[in-house]
């Protein structure tokens, strides 16, 4: 057990009174007043027309791409550094990824996007066909990576034209609003035609598992609720139409979620205290860089980031995760890069090379809400070595 975890849920609201009513009322399934108000909650928090609950963030990204149009045998493109939950779920619709680089704040490179979609693809009656594999490519995937908002305003409209859905995966970015650019006061997950966040154990805020679809699309909503409640048209019969999932997310989960909920601008407040901490005294540091935000948006700082320069700081990133965990201190590298994961080897990428840079010279650092300044402090001193 560490001293210092990563990344650990904050319980210090109405969870366990929420949690109780539940059981004592035996609310504790897919049904129950607390998946529709916590639905409601999220979607006049981030601005979105509908939410949709999920049992999981995969889960609302499986069901969104779905509802995007992908069919098995289309591609869909996605960044190389993401968790591989996005991934999988456009496998499990039969399409394939088509992997893009990443920028300076991990998120997917729109310039090389676009040169991708210009160079590497045709228009071709109302869609874009890959050169390479004559498929279709259907949607893609931006990842608001540690909660870093994606820059969307020249992909969204250049995407617009090529007739390639966009669907958001903002699972990690709860409470990042963009402050600039044509999506001024929007929040992530609410500029494509569908975004998803996720309420996992280590998300801002969580259920536990649990995740959201966000859509200003009624029809989609409601093909979306219909669909994670295993495509019932006949609840009494049990007439299925379709092929749905056992998607719903719980009204114990959903009663967690709205506690978590209420406590989202003091979680907001305290992770911008963390990395103003961690900036200001790793600025000092020869070596070490902290991953700056983008200025474009008002960020939630779910994760905070070393950037490390061996050659001046003395030590690499595995051997300073040892060093950390050794005092008891939780850190984890970049996700390995997914085009070079076993089952998407064979997969199309492009030109992908600030990625592979920035996973060789990155390493999380402990950024739960209650972390306290001690906790920092002890971080930062051994960071000086």
């Amino acid at each position: 057990m560490y001293k210092i975890p990563l990344s650990v849920p904050s319980i210090k609201g109405s969870e366990w009174q929420y949690i109780k009513e539940c059981l004592d009322t035996g609310w504790v399934s897919s049904s129950g007043k607390y998946v529709d108000i916590f639905e409601k909650k999220i979607a006049e928090y981030t601005g979105s027309k509908f939410a949709i609950a999920c049992v999981n963030g995969t889960s609302a990204l499986q069901l969104s791409l779905r509802l995007a149009g992908v069919m098995s045998g289309n591609e869909v493109i996605v960044p190389t550094i993401t968790f591989i939950a996005p991934i999988n779920a456009i496998v499990y619709n039969g399409a394939s990824p088509v992997f893009m680089d990443a920028d300076k704040y991990y998120n997917v490179d729109a310039g090389k996007t676009i040169s991708f979609i210009e160079n590497e693809t045709i228009f071709k009656d109302g869609f874009t066909i890959n050169k390479r594999t004559n498929k279709k490519i259907s949607a893609i995937v931006p990842v608001h990576v540690w909660g870093n908002a994606a820059w969307l305003d020249d992909l969204v409209p250049f995407c617009e034209e090529r007739n390639i859905t966009i669907v958001e995966d903002a699972s990690e970015s709860l409470g990042t609003f963009y402050k600039g650019g044509k999506y001024k006061g929007k929040h992530t997950g609410t500029i494509g035609k569908l975004g998803c966040i996720s309420f996992n154990g280590n998300k801002i805020i969580t259920t536990g598992g649990g995740g959201m679809i966000l859509t200003n699309d009624e029809k989609l909503a409601i093909k979306a609720s219909y669909l994670i409640t295993q495509a019932k048209d006949d609840p009494v019969r049990y007439i299925h139409n379709e092929i749905g999932y056992n998607f719903r997310l719980t009204n114990i989960q959903a009663a967690l979620g709205i506690a978590q909920l209420k406590q989202l601008s003091k979680f907001l407040k305290r992770k911008k205290e963390i990395y103003q901490h961690y900036a200001k005294a790793i600025e000092k540091i020869d070596g070490l860089a902290l991953v700056n935000v983008p200025n474009f948006a008002d960020n939630n700082h779910w994760m905070n980031v070393l950037q490390i320069d061996s050659e001046v700081y003395g030590e690499d990133w595995e051997g300073l995760m040892k060093r950390l965990e050794e005092n008891g201190i939780q850190t984890r590298p970049v996700w390995a890069l997914n085009h070079f994961q076993k089952p998407y080897k064979n997969c199309q990428f492009y030109k992908i090379e600030r990625a592979e840079k920035l996973v060789k010279k990155s390493l999380c650092v402990p950024s739960s809400t209650n972390l306290g300044n001690g906790d920092i402090l002890k971080v930062i001193d051994i960071l000086h070595g």
